[in-house]
């Protein structure tokens, strides 16, 4: 049996990335959630929508704008750590059509905390992964080494259960951003 496998790669992605369905947060694996939309106006225009809405002053929104990329965020007494952002990445498609990407981030101090937490763990890792090696090869005992190693596997996944909670905690809110970002588009 032959198998080809770049031929298996060399096919086209099966799926319609550009079709807007609503999120399913709960059986989702990455914890950046996304989502995509094709709008039928001009990039310029869905831009000025979002302008104004700047206007408005929103006491539970904050919307900040930079080029074509915008953020909407939660401010106020709704915020918490765990609160999401949104970030939206408009690009033309053509004169009376525009792209959409839209990506949910945590807090981006709590994202660099994790991040922090991650290279950390690695790091020990890398570490006592090395000073494994050295110990087998002196034939001294590596148990030590191993259960180190192990716990720091464990908690990396220990990580990821938090994360998971904290996005399951801001569940409520993204739903919130993103009927915030549809209720903008379609004013």
């Amino acid at each position: 049996m032959n198998i080809y496998f770049f031929d298996i790669l060399a096919n086209p992605y099966p799926f319609n990335t550009y079709k807007f369905t609503t999120m399913d947060a709960n059986n989702e694996l990455r914890l950046r959630l996304r989502f995509y939309k094709d709008v039928p106006q001009n990039i310029d225009a869905l831009r000025v929508k979002f302008a104004n809405y700047t206007q408005i002053k929103s006491k539970n929104y904050f919307v900040k704008i930079r080029g074509y990329h915008i953020w909407l965020n939660i401010k106020g007494p709704k915020k918490a750590y765990w609160s999401p952002h949104l970030h939206i990445e408009m690009e033309s498609k053509d004169q009376n059509e525009t792209h959409i990407r839209a990506l949910f981030g945590p807090d981006p101090t709590l994202w660099t905390l994790f991040m922090f937490f991650h290279f950390i763990i690695a790091g020990i890792f890398l570490i006592f992964s090395g000073i494994a090696y050295s110990d087998y090869i002196l034939k001294n005992p590596v148990t030590f080494d191993l259960v180190v190693m192990g716990l720091m596997v464990f908690a990396w996944f220990l990580l990821y259960i938090v994360a998971k909670q904290i996005r399951s905690n801001g569940h409520n809110q993204m739903n919130d951003l993103e009927n915030l970002f549809l209720e903008i588009i379609e004013s």
